[in-house]
């Protein structure tokens, strides 16, 4: 969170605690302490109560179980992995269509279906006055380092805490994949960069095609340490 959404947590934390002595209450979704509600917009403190979740395996759980997503909660592995999972899901439904279940932890399961009830499909009924039917992604959990390299620090992908999304499909059979679509004026490209804007207010981390060439073809997005929108 940049400074100036400290300030603000901040200026809401003190507000919340005055409003309960005093008797009344902000609302849930403007209250730092207030559980994540996946029926609102995110806002401001949707990064602080997605990074709650991070470090709170049962919260998370409770969340998540909000989502409208269909899962199945996987096993920790062992510590001595080469690449450990813990607080980890299989998505297997959402209230759009996969192209196939991934593995996520719990925070970015719970920032994909923020994403895709508010981020996605409103750009889907703006652009083209219809939903997304299904979200075309490449898979999320590889046991590597960043960009392959035999050294280095180890991607966001190799604890299952990115998603790496290529396309999408609309109710009357379009197909809109971002390596043929981002550029351009037309309203596929206009999609995608409403998505892409969209997906930055629930992803810590969304890297696109304009960030480098080794996203040419998809969205990265992550629940990591960093918050970037590029």
């Amino acid at each position: 969170m940049r400074y100036g959404g400290l300030v603000l947590l901040a200026v809401l934390g003190a507000a919340a605690l005055y409003g309960w002595k005093q008797g009344w209450r902000l609302p849930d979704e403007w209250n730092p302490w207030a559980p994540l509600d996946m029926r609102s917009p995110p806002n401001l403190l949707t990064s602080w109560k997605l990074g709650r979740l991070r470090d709170d395996p049962q919260r998370c759980a409770e969340t998540l179980a909000t989502s409208g997503l269909g899962y199945t909660v996987q096993a920790d592995s062992p510590a001595s992995a080469t690449c450990p999972l813990s607080n980890v899901v299989r998505v297997q439904d959402a209230p759009v269509r996969l192209s196939s279940s991934f593995l996520a932890t719990c925070p970015v399961a719970v920032a994909f279906a923020l994403f895709e009830r508010h981020g996605l499909q409103p750009a889907a009924q703006r652009v083209f006055g219809q939903p997304v039917v299904q979200v075309d992604h490449l898979g999320s959990y590889a046991c590597r380092n960043m960009y392959n390299r035999a050294e280095g620090r180890r991607s966001q992908h190799a604890s299952a805490n990115a998603l790496d999304i290529a396309g999408f499909r609309l109710k009357d059979g379009q197909r809109i994949e971002l390596q043929k679509d981002w550029n351009g004026e037309g309203p596929k490209a206009q999609f995608l960069r409403q998505v892409h804007a969209g997906a930055c207010e629930s992803f810590n981390t969304v890297l696109g095609p304009d960030y480098n060439a080794a996203h040419h073809n998809h969205f990265h997005l992550d629940m990591g340490g960093w918050q970037i929108c590029r």
